[in-house]
């Protein structure tokens, strides 16, 4: 029962990009297209889940045993510049379109505030290995869920008139702030 709650609470309450405001750049940059958003959201969920499992393992088993705490956030970043190389060469041997559609916004994760957020809440949380990894996954499921439904809606708009000065951007901060708040509507649900 805990992991479910785990998973509601970070996939709809706590969503990462809709009440935490964790991960903005790639949300707006990434969502024009839903093809493009998928393959986001799989990216980050990918470099999350495997971010949080390395990250706990090197806070519990090496930073705290030689007492040096205090270099969780440099060691954390390098950790996840290392992954997010990795998933960059795996997209661009396996799948050179996705690559390519991602463009700029594949080596941005490496400064998505996301990836790093989660990795620091793991700890904070006071999670194991396990409540961390269904943590991780889950927040980032919930990333791709806004970012897909965003994209979907940005999508639908083009086929619309929209005002010139609410074309791009603007536009999407408002559907994001309306996403918020129907989000905000799950807040009952888990205490």
């Amino acid at each position: 029962m805990e992991y479910i709650l785990i998973v509601i609470s970070a996939v709809f309450i706590n969503n990462v990009v809709l009440a935490q405001y964790l991960g903005v750049c790639p949300f707006l940059g990434v969502s024009s297209k839903v093809n493009t958003a998928l393959g986001m959201a799989g990216a980050v969920v990918f470099v999350i889940v495997l971010a949080t499992m390395v990250t706990y393992l090197i806070q519990t088993y090496v930073l705290e045993k030689l007492g040096i705490g205090f270099m969780q956030t440099i060691t954390f970043i390098l950790v996840i510049a290392a992954l997010v190389q990795m998933v960059e060469i795996i997209l661009k041997k396996i799948s050179q379109p996705l690559y390519q559609a991602l463009g700029i916004f594949l080596p941005l994760i490496t400064t998505n505030c996301a990836v790093l957020g989660v990795a620091i809440l793991v700890i904070k949380k006071d999670y194991n290995l396990l409540e961390g990894t269904v943590y991780g996954a889950s927040i980032a499921i919930g990333f791709g869920l806004a970012l897909i439904i965003l994209a979907g809606i940005r999508e639908q708009l083009d086929l619309v008139e929209v005002p010139k000065g609410m074309k791009g951007v603007p536009l999407s901060l408002v559907i994001a702030g309306i996403l918020a708040l129907a989000f905000m509507g799950f807040t009952g649900i888990v205490k």
